[in-house]
């Protein structure tokens, strides 16, 4: 972990983006700006950008620098592996697919209640120390969607685990169903370091009410992202805070305010539970777009988007957002009303949502109909 340079990290599952590919040349200026300015930390996983991130660090990151430039964290997830006997040959070809010989963190991805008994059964966390001890991992750790409780399982269940990344922004901090703070509290009271990840609550944290807005804008300071990362930032024990930078500007703004660290002052920390407040008192749906929900969908429903315009509407009363719906977020067949109910999304989904009850409140809005049974 001496590698690690500061606790500001490029987290790889939003990219910038050229239609369906990733915009490669791009890709590469954000890299260049990122070690630039003296950070190294790099974070993917075999899923994202439904798996071309991986392959866009091979081209823009790890076959342009010496391997001692950057720290690359990578993940085994559920689905990808049946038995223990598909780990080792999955491990190794996501090592080829990022062109390196080692990761410097391995997390079992996305533990919670359901996976963990699957990653049990097939040994993956003896797996990975196996592999630890082979030189190619040099850190075994986790990231995690549950309880408080359950992270309390697991460290002790696995005390050898090193590092934990969680959901953590001032938004979910004492949300019920993330318990931000309470699973923060779990890795303090174990001594594990702390990775970050949805700081900016997948940019819910950018697009702010206007309530919202007018209170950070009174502080004549920075971004709405500069006192969401701050804020995070500013605990004590976290190693490292991710953010999904997906253009050019939002690198350089975030380099801004990263490169010279400073927490929040008593005003500004203020300010934040304010807007804390405020987006308490909305009744907004809490997704992240992480997009884990579409990938098994029979529908090919397009849920992240559906709750997004549906927040907007709610957020900024946008009556744009019915042509959003009608014209650009849905086809036939693919509407919330669509949804058969199978429940595959809520399996999935980090934050716990009752996605199928709030895809009849979406289709309840825009299409002026009940939602299909």
């Amino acid at each position: 972990m001496d590698r690690i340079k500061k606790n500001f990290g490029f987290g790889c599952m939003r990219l910038p983006m050229i239609g369906e590919e990733v915009d490669i040349e791009q890709t590469k200026q954000m890299v260049d700006a990122f070690l630039d300015a003296g950070f190294n930390y790099f974070d993917t996983a075999h899923g994202y950008i439904q798996g071309k991130s991986e392959k866009a660090l091979k081209t823009c990151l790890t076959s342009r620098y010496p391997r001692e430039k950057y720290i690359l964290t990578d993940k085994l997830t559920a689905n990808y592996f049946k038995t223990e006997a598909d780990i080792r040959p999955f491990f190794e070809s996501q090592l080829k697919i990022c062109g390196v010989e080692y990761f410097d963190f391995y997390l079992m991805h996305a533990q919670g209640l359901v996976n963990y008994d699957h990653f049990k059964e097939c040994r993956a966390y003896e797996t990975a120390f196996e592999l630890k001890k082979e030189g190619k991992i040099r850190h075994v750790g986790i990231s995690f969607h549950d309880r408080a409780e359950v992270l309390e399982r697991i460290l002790t269940e696995y005390p050898e685990i090193e590092v934990v990344q969680i959901q953590f922004n001032y938004v979910d901090y004492d949300d019920p169903a993330v318990q931000s703070r309470k699973c923060y509290e779990v890795c303090r009271k174990f001594n594990k370091p702390v990775i970050v990840m949805e700081p900016v609550k997948g940019g819910n944290l950018v697009n702010l009410p206007e309530d919202a807005k007018a209170v950070l804008e009174d502080l004549h300071g920075g971004s709405p992202v500069s006192y969401a990362i701050r804020f995070v930032a500013g605990f004590p024990g976290m190693m490292m805070v991710l953010s999904g930078m997906s253009n050019m500007e939002q690198m350089q703004d975030n380099i801004s305010f990263m490169r010279d660290f400073k927490p929040l002052d008593e005003t500004e920390r203020a300010a934040v539970e304010k807007v804390q407040e405020i987006f308490h008192s909305k009744d907004l749906i809490p997704c992240t777009a992480c997009r884990y929900c579409t990938d098994g969908c029979p529908k090919h429903i397009s849920i992240p988007d559906l709750f997004a315009i549906m927040n907007a509407k709610q957020i900024h009363h946008d009556w744009n957002a019915d042509c959003y719906y009608e014209d650009v977020h849905t086809a036939p067949g693919r509407k919330a009303s669509d949804c058969l109910k199978c429940g595959k999304c809520e399996k999935v989904c980090p934050q716990h949502l009752p996605i199928r009850k709030l895809l009849e409140q979406v289709a309840a809005e825009f299409e002026k109909a009940p939602a299909a049974n």
